[in-house]
């Protein structure tokens, strides 16, 4: 519905067709404007607003375009807006419409666990990307996972920084209890890599690793997935050929320095400030597994979301900004200042400007340079929930049959998110699901029961 279009044009129709943002006749109008960057926000929210109310007006006053426009080309639309206005105060109504759209709450608590993983949500607050969506943000930096959830949980976060599978196993009640969640939003894609200590620089073959002891961030991660993912590729069973531990990524490099573990699957921060540290070594970037998988999210409770949707909705956009802004090579070194200081990530700038720009030490003498190593693309897929479910299916997390398309449906919100931004300006797919490839092994989400059948390694139900 056109409900941006100037009611007092003669010319102009106010039939209930058009795009969401109400400057085009159609959706695929508005759809290729947005994608050519050519959909122009109006001039301010209060023109935006008595637009609205106009053309509600005039549609009940002339529910025939015909005698609309009849009435306008006799009288002109300057008539016509005062005659209007004299029998109804759309001064008054424009303003209680635009109140509507007020967050239920502007003050709000997020939490993060400090990873470059969590940009998009910890560079909205110094950067100003909450503050344009009208809400006095806190984000607050927390110790775990665990603690995250548990957090979250019990209301004392509105929203949170979350690993990608957490919000599916909340939902499913894997390792708490079952409270509905949902994903508006991928935090980041890439951004992890596999950090051996030193004194493993000429083990690289994993086929070598038995006895080892990695590092993942907690049971339900991709870094979970892709370590156990990668070992099994190489023939090693994950739960009995090397020991696995739930590490949080502050300790992690602490842990390997004091030879408590072998390596770790990490965010690309830790991984780097290993290598600053000079007590490891780059392995593998995650993206070396599967380019583009997703790594964090931002999540919040399905009863936050239908309690305070005003606010869920700001919230949501401050992040697709600032996750746009992100994506944009030439603001990454701004960004790297932005969440370094301790109230945030707490690392050097040197080491989030070799993350976020790609130019990077190995920790073996070379300098590699990959621009994609961290990425930010906001959209939800459904496919991916669909993967990160056969995996925890592989390795036991799930037991019996899976619901696999209503249980990404429900907790990532692909078709919310792609309206959100296509009001924004920015492009969307139009699809929730995509094929990719892990390790060079084809996923259909379509048919995830026969991926999941076709690994040798998995744990035995």
């Amino acid at each position: 519905m056109p409900i941006f279009d100037d009611p007092f044009d003669a010319e102009r129709e106010l039939s209930r067709t058009g795009c969401v943002c109400g400057r085009h006749r159609s959706d695929a109008e508005h759809t290729q404007a947005a994608l050519a960057l050519r959909c122009e926000p109006v001039a301010s929210e209060e023109k935006r607003y008595e637009g609205v109310v106009a053309s509600a007006v005039m549609r009940a006053m002339f529910p025939k375009d015909a005698a609309r426009r009849a009435f306008l080309k006799s009288v002109g639309a300057a008539t016509a807006l005062a005659a209007i206005s004299q029998f109804f105060p759309l001064k008054t109504a424009t303003e209680a419409f635009a109140d509507t759209g007020a967050p239920e709450k502007k003050d709000l608590k997020v939490g993060f666990i400090p990873i470059t993983c969590a940009t998009p949500i910890i560079m909205g607050a110094p950067l100003g990307f909450y503050a344009k969506q009208g809400l006095n943000v806190e984000v607050v930096k927390t110790a775990g996972w665990a603690v995250v959830r548990d957090k979250t949980i019990n209301k004392e976060y509105d929203a949170s920084h979350m690993l990608a599978p957490m919000p599916i196993a909340i939902s499913l009640g894997l390792g708490a209890q079952a409270i509905p969640f949902a994903v508006p939003a991928i935090e980041n894609i890439n951004g992890q890599g596999i950090t051996l200590a030193m004194k493993h620089k000429d083990r690289r073959d994993p086929k070598e690793w038995k006895g080892m002891k990695f590092a993942i961030p907690f049971d339900y991660s991709m870094h979970n997935y892709l370590l156990r993912y990668y070992l099994a590729e190489h023939g090693l069973d994950p739960d009995t050929d090397v020991q696995l531990r739930s590490v949080p990524p502050p300790e992690m490099v602490a842990n390997l320095r004091a030879d408590n573990i072998d390596g770790f699957l990490a965010p690309d921060n830790i991984c780097q400030r290993a290598i600053y540290d000079g007590v490891g070594f780059m392995h593998i970037l995650s993206k070396e597994i599967w380019d583009g998988h997703p790594c964090c999210s931002f999540a919040a409770s399905k009863e936050f979301i239908t309690t305070a949707p005003n606010s869920f909705a700001a919230l949501t956009r401050a992040i697709l900004d600032a996750t746009a802004y992100a994506s944009k090579a030439e603001n990454r070194k701004q960004i790297a200042e932005a969440i370094a200081p301790a109230n945030y990530i707490n690392a050097p700038v040197t080491v989030l400007e070799q993350v976020l720009t790609g130019t990077y030490a190995d920790g073996l003498g070379g300098i590699k340079t990959d621009p994609k190593r961290v990425d930010f693309d906001p959209f939800p897929w459904q496919s991916f929930a669909v993967w990160m479910l056969t995996q925890m299916k592989r390795w036991g997390q799930i037991k019996g049959d899976v619901d696999y398309k209503s249980i990404a449906e429900q907790v990532y919100l692909a078709t919310g998110t792609r309206k959100a931004m296509a009001e924004m300006g920015l492009a969307a797919p139009e699809a929730a699901y995509k094929s990719f490839a892990v390790m060079g092994k084809t996923f259909d989400p379509a048919k995830p029961d026969d991926y999941l059948n076709s690994f040798k390694i998995r744990k035995s139900s």
